[in-house]
């Protein structure tokens, strides 16, 4: 049974009349008569009653009917529905990202783009980037946004944005650090705040580290903490130095609570993770433009 069939015995049923449902089908009476057999054929049911040159449902035909408009209505539903999810008009986008990309970077886009397609559903889960790889990876979300480096032969890893690590204290911790060039040895007479393993922003820290001939331990790390906020307010109360995205600590840094060491970092990439074998929809590749808008 194909919807085709469906359409034309419903066409027939409601004008009782095979040479007439041809004509508003614009197909041959032959084409619409075979449609008709072949569904009383497969079925071994009579829908009509042929009553001389006239046709009429049987009680078969008319309790047919009911479900085969049904059926259609359906259809014509879900062929709605392909089109609004084309036009961006309702769908689901669901998204990770790991905390300085979902905390700071991400959420005027989001905003944004709901402005923009307001039928459309987002959702945000938030973890480090080990978690969003991970997610990605099992397919639970769509797209995922990270600051750290993932290598992943089953993912497609794209540069999205640009950020800046600084190195930062609290006044009284900083001292003079501000106003001096820091060195390798400095960093050996603080102590430290960092954040989790797994974290983009340890990871680029340590890798910094590792190019000035230096390891984690030889660092006093006093805190381990699972947030760039835990982080930040911990160096705000004096316990030690951090790196942490300036797109964090803007506003304390404008605010005078923290203040930056004349230490440079290289700068790292926001990177967008998708699964390559999975679909790419409307909804996704509008996300896409809009973050790769210049001038956004």
């Amino acid at each position: 049974m194909t919807l085709e069939q469906l359409r034309i015995f419903v066409a027939v049923a409601e004008r009782e009349h095979v040479t007439r449902a041809a004509e508003a089908l614009n197909l041959t009476q032959s084409a619409v008569s075979a449609a008709v057999s072949a569904l009383e054929a497969r079925h071994a049911t009579t829908l009509f009653d042929r009553i001389g040159r006239r046709i009429a449902l049987t009680e078969a035909g008319r309790l047919f009917l009911v479900e085969a408009r049904a059926v259609l209505a359906r259809a014509a539903a879900a062929e709605a529905m392909l089109a609004d999810l084309a036009g961006l008009k309702r769908g689901n986008l669901a998204l990770a990202a790991s905390q300085t990309v979902a905390n700071y970077w991400l959420p005027p886009l989001l905003h944004r783009f709901r402005a923009a397609y307001p039928g459309v559903t987002l959702s945000l889960v938030i973890g480090n980037t080990e978690d969003v790889t991970a997610m990605i990876r099992d397919g639970s979300v769509d797209l995922g946004f990270v600051e750290g480096t993932v290598e992943d032969a089953a993912l497609t890893i794209e540069p999205v944005a640009e950020d800046e690590l600084v190195v930062v204290a609290s006044r009284t911790v900083a001292k003079g650090g501000k106003s001096k060039r820091f060195t390798p040895d400095d960093l050996k007479t603080l102590g430290w705040v960092f954040r989790e393993r797994g974290s983009g922003t340890r990871a680029i820290f340590e890798a910094a580290l590792q190019d000035l001939g230096l390891a984690p331990d030889d660092l006093d790390i006093v805190l381990e903490l699972p947030s760039n906020e835990s982080v930040r307010a911990a160096v705000a109360d004096g316990a030690g130095a951090a790196a942490l995205s300036k797109l964090v600590v803007a506003p304390l840094l404008a605010s005078g609570r923290l203040v930056a060491f004349d230490f440079e970092l290289p700068k790292r990439r926001f990177f967008a993770l998708r699964h390559k074998d999975r679909h790419v929809s409307e909804i996704e590749r509008a996300f896409r433009a809009l973050i790769e808008t210049p001038g956004q």
